[in-house]
């Protein structure tokens, strides 16, 4: 059986977690700036190293964005 995606609030210092993710982005540009997420992303999806958790996850990190426009054919 699968674990689920965690929802509630786990971070023990969400406010120290959220000015390190800043600090970390400070003097990149864009490009970099974008390298850096998906580095974390893949860090941490191998922490998580469930693939239905992340396939959740995905899903609902993506729920009420706009679809790409290429995408739409």
């Amino acid at each position: 059986m699968s674990a689920r995606l965690n929802v509630e609030p786990a971070l023990e210092r969400p406010d120290d977690f959220y000015e390190a993710l800043i600090a970390a982005h400070r003097g990149l540009d864009d490009a970099a700036s974008v390298a850096l997420n998906c580095r974390l992303v893949l860090l941490l999806a191998n922490q998580v190293g469930d693939l239905d958790v992340l396939r959740e996850a995905l899903a609902l990190a993506r729920q009420g964005l706009a679809p790409d426009a290429a995408a739409e054919g």
